[in-house]
């Protein structure tokens, strides 16, 4: 598999993401809808323009979440992941709308041995997302537990 081991991570490290993607209305739906999610914000575009300050429906913060992570995964995790152990300090500083293109970069800032595991250990990563103009949109530490390389 392409992923990276637990060896092969360097603390400081920045990986910038060469996958984007453009989020869609029937994306920030869908989502909405498959979790049950009736937030009018997100799916009700005559509320938001009526009756909110960004006039159009911004995307689900938890699909952003989930977009930031999962564009990294061809980079770093593909294959190599035993889990995810946790997510800290996860923050949205503004808004992604239908249209927006979203890329990612990951900064290592962590690892150690697992006590329980002698085959694995975890990896602290910061993952952030922007939009195309630059705006940081979503950003959360990791915790990623990583299979060592096969002896």
């Amino acid at each position: 598999m392409p992923g990276l081991h637990f060896e092969d991570f360097e603390i400081g490290k920045t990986y910038r993401h060469e996958l984007r993607r453009t989020v869609t209305e029937m994306d920030n739906m869908l989502f909405s809808n498959m979790t049950l999610n009736p937030q009018p914000l997100h799916i009700d575009r005559h509320f938001c323009e009526t009756e909110t300050e960004w006039g159009e429906p911004i995307v689900n913060s938890l699909f952003t979440l989930g977009l930031m992570i999962g564009i990294s995964v061809n980079d770093l995790t593909i294959g190599t992941t035993i889990a995810n152990l946790g997510m800290t300090d996860v923050k949205f500083p503004n808004p992604v709308f239908h249209g927006d293109t979203v890329n990612v970069t990951s900064e290592i800032i962590g690892k150690r041995e697992s006590r329980s595991r002698p085959d694995a250990g975890i990896v602290e990563i910061v993952h952030r997302a922007y939009k195309q103009d630059g705006k940081l949109v979503a950003e959360c530490t990791r915790q990623a537990f990583m299979r060592k390389r096969p002896v």
